[in-house]
């Protein structure tokens, strides 16, 4: 469903839309899958900042995603779809034939009694997870591994899905949301479908006071800062930077590559996001 908009009540909310939640259903979490989450507020064990304009936030719990799907062969069912504060996809919780219950992530047109499975032997259906071997061509996924056996990591997030473009010896060719092509090797597994909530990037936040509830905090600029405080900062009255954009600690802001190159990986990228 898109985005809802609210009245326009304050200032705050004339520009606001909300997530329209009729796909929930169910508010309370499975108590056995959840488990604490601690806040850092941006700062490491020694207690120094080293992420900015983090802190607050609403209190959360965090619930315990099944990312590997390494139950094969044993079907079992959606029992609700929730909403998950940690994430921007829904959230299912699925109980298996043997009475275990596990979150997964929510495919897009997933209901309630649905059935699911994983496994060489799962049919190509909505939600089932199977290796990239069984997957045919063309299909969409999410949830891909890259390590097979390590869980799920790409393709988790809301509204996303993955090309399975080719096949080659050991190797299968998928093409990732941000275009980026890269080869996975065909024993890792994969989850049919699109992901849920694709409009999530619709939303409108409407307001400052919804960023703190996400435990984002407000973003100085380094031009309104003394020279001491900033490398932009400093000068009477509005002042040009002088110079190339630079963090507060004087690294380049603007096209200064920070991934850390000769990764092991980078060999499996056919071709990069960026051109």
């Amino acid at each position: 469903m898109p985005p809802r908009k609210v009245n326009p009540t304050s200032a705050g909310r004339r520009n606001m839309s909300v997530h329209d939640f009729s796909d929930i259903t169910e508010k309370k979490p499975e108590r056995s899958l959840l488990a604490p989450l601690k806040k850092t507020g941006g700062r490491n064990n020694q207690g120094r900042l080293t992420s900015r304009h983090k802190g607050g936030g609403h209190k959360q719990a965090y619930r315990i995603i099944d990312f590997k799907r390494d139950k094969f062969d044993i079907p079992c069912v959606v029992k609700t779809i929730e909403y998950d504060p940690n994430r921007n996809t829904r959230i299912c919780l699925v109980q298996y034939a043997d009475g275990e219950k596990r979150y997964i992530l929510g495919p897009l047109n997933i209901k309630v009694g649905d059935k699911l499975m994983s496994g060489p032997n799962s049919d190509i259906k909505n939600g089932n997870a199977l290796p990239l071997r069984n997957i045919p061509l063309g299909t969409m996924v999410h949830n891909v591994e890259l390590t097979a056996g390590k869980g799920g990591q790409l393709g988790r997030s809301a509204g996303t899905q993955i090309q399975v473009l080719a096949k080659e010896g050991e190797m299968c060719t998928l093409r990732l949301p941000s275009g980026e092509m890269r080869m996975v090797r065909l024993n890792c597994l994969a989850t049919v479908g699109q992901l849920g909530n694709p409009d999530f990037k619709n939303v409108r936040i409407g307001k400052a006071g919804r960023s703190r509830w996400m435990g984002i905090k407000p973003a100085n600029r380094g031009v309104a800062m003394n020279a001491v405080d900033h490398p932009h900062g400093g000068g009477e009255g509005k002042s040009p930077i002088g110079g190339k954009p630079q963090t507060p600690w004087g690294k380049p802001a603007m096209g200064y590559k920070t991934r850390r190159g000769n990764k092991p990986s980078d060999r499996y990228i056919v071709k990069r996001r960026t051109k």
